[in-house]
């Protein structure tokens, strides 16, 4: 019988967690053996060092707030992953623990199926490690952007700084930011939703709800919306295949 191979999913906290559930259940559609997902929540990412030398660990995932904090603790990164400066996954063999994005792959396949011809600017709610990745996938669409936060620095607004013309003149809105998640269901970032109408793309990598307080807003008003579940579905088995790869 083959060893069991160990995957699994590193953050902070981790209650919310989308992977674990979907690998199980794809272990057993598939009838794959010997494979096991478990999460890791670990609460200083100084901790992985240890946890990266677990016995029969092929693969991570990485989410909030590790997925730019992880890179210094991996042996090489690949192209997308370094270019974006972020890393969602983590292959490992024979000691050698390289990291990936497939982030990027996962919004693009969700995102661009909805884009009209006059989606041609976008606000990226949030600076974290998955906003890199929507940043990147935006600047290969040639879809200009600008960063949303709620600190003032270098090439990002602030919230206060969205009017009405800014958001119908950057009519694509992504947030990349856990506002809204359960249990804070009633969270939203804080524009000026007014301004929306039917030609706005709402995006939400919250998957849970599955309407967002973020989203029911752009349904308020006919506009375009999707949540981040597809997304995690098409990066999930962008992973897998990273891990069945030599």
């Amino acid at each position: 019988m083959p060893k069991e191979v160990k995957l699994g999913l590193i953050g902070y906290p981790l209650g919310h967690s989308f992977s674990k559930g979907y690998f199980a259940e794809k272990f057993q559609k598939e009838q794959i053996e010997h494979h096991r997902y478990d999460t890791y929540p670990i609460e200083k990412i100084e901790l992985v060092k240890d946890l990266l030398k677990t016995e029969n660990l092929y693969g991570l995932n990485v989410t909030i707030p590790y997925k730019e904090v992880v890179i210094p603790f991996l042996d090489g990164l690949d192209k997308t992953a370094q270019e974006i400066g972020a890393v969602n996954t983590i292959k490992i063999r024979e000691g050698k623990t390289i990291g990936y994005n497939t982030d990027c792959y996962g919004f693009e396949m969700s995102f661009k199926p909805l884009l009209k011809n006059y989606h041609k600017k976008a606000l990226v709610l949030g600076t974290g490690g998955a906003s890199k990745a929507v940043a990147y996938t935006l600047q290969n669409l040639e879809i200009e952007y600008r960063y949303v936060s709620r600190k003032p620095a270098k090439n990002v607004w602030t919230y206060i700084d969205i009017t009405e013309d800014i958001l119908q003149e950057y009519n694509i809105i992504i947030n990349t930011t856990p506002l809204g998640m359960h249990p804070g269901i009633d969270s939203k970032p804080d524009l000026p939703y007014h301004a929306l109408n039917e030609k706005n793309y709402l995006f939400d990598l919250v998957y849970n709800p599955a309407v967002t307080a973020f989203l029911q807003k752009g349904l308020n008003v006919d506009a375009t919306v999707k949540n981040g579940l597809e997304m995690l579905h098409f990066q999930a088995e962008k992973a897998w295949e990273i891990w069945n790869t030599l």
